[in-house]
């Protein structure tokens, strides 16, 4: 199988330089995913969050599977104080979408995502069984 690119309109498409997935094989890679155009968009951090994790989620379960194929993912924040320490809020978040079938994942701070408001981005891979 070749690369298969699929920009996934319907859950969350991307912009006009990159693609939301790409599957090689039983590898799907997912581009950073925002509250971008959601009424989170502005909100607090844990309500983008949510928004994120619904989004990658589904696609995942778009392309064949399901929240436990997700093995990796990094997070992406402005403001470190909004994800850290991992408390219980956030933690019941995360529950809700991998009920304890967790993916690696790196919390990240950085300057600034691609609009204002946006306080969480997430990248995620997934193996398709």
């Amino acid at each position: 199988m070749g690369k298969i690119r699929n920009n996934h309109e319907d859950i969350y498409g991307a912009g006009p330089t990159y693609i939301r997935t790409v599957r090689a094989n039983n590898s799907l890679y997912i581009s950073g995913c925002t509250a971008r155009s959601s009424g989170a968009e502005g909100g607090p951090a844990m309500d983008q969050l949510r928004v994120v994790l619904d989004r990658i989620t589904r696609i995942v379960t778009a392309e064949g599977g399901q929240p436990s194929d997700i093995v990796a993912m990094t997070t992406y924040t402005t403001d470190m104080k909004l994800m850290w320490p991992i408390e219980k809020n956030q933690i019941n978040i995360w529950t809700e979408y991998f009920q304890g079938d967790w993916p690696t994942n790196s919390y990240v701070e950085v300057s600034a995502l691609a609009e204002p408001g946006l306080y969480v981005e997430i990248t995620a891979t997934a193996i398709l069984e």
